[in-house]
């Protein structure tokens, strides 16, 4: 298996938060994102909306919680296996969004591992170009796991304009 996760909850979680998906889904979910032939680690962290705000403030400079953030990690040639970095899950805010945007709770914390471990690995969606690669990466992805497009109703918003 080409990558391993080694999955930590906080503990300032709150009941309210919702239900997370166990490690063995988001190790399922994580190897079939992971593109790379190498054996790599990365470390996923489930955190509370507060702490979330807290990373996202910090790390990018954004006043409020997100869904996920990654952070690579550049491992020495002679480290083995490579550790890819770390992603952190925000438990409140994806339900909440998976709510929001009338999706299945598990396709959405799908969509958040793949999309963060696509970045882990260097993908990015900063211009149009990259965007599109990213997202057609995940879609194909998702696809192969089950899966809807996460993004057909944005499609289909676009298409009614």
């Amino acid at each position: 298996m080409p990558v391993s996760i080694e999955m930590s909850v906080s503990d300032n979680l709150d009941a309210e938060e919702g239900d997370i998906p166990d490690a063995a889904l988001v190790q399922q979910w994580a190897e079939k994102a992971c593109l790379c032939d190498d054996q790599v680690i990365t470390s996923v962290q489930i955190v509370s909306k507060d702490e979330m705000h807290e990373l996202n403030n910090t790390w990018r400079g954004k006043n409020r919680p997100t869904n996920v953030l990654s952070f690579p990690m550049q491992s020495p040639d002679e480290v083995d296996p490579k550790i890819l970095g770390d992603l952190v899950l925000c438990a409140d805010v994806i339900n909440t969004e998976a709510r929001q945007q009338h999706k299945p709770d598990q396709a959405h914390w799908a969509h958040m591992v793949v999309h963060g471990m696509l970045h882990l690995q260097g993908y990015d969606h900063i211009d149009e170009h990259q965007a599109d690669e990213m997202e057609a990466l995940e879609i194909r992805i998702l696809d192969q796991l089950g899966f809807d497009n996460p993004y057909l109703e944005n499609v289909l918003e676009q298409a009614a304009e």
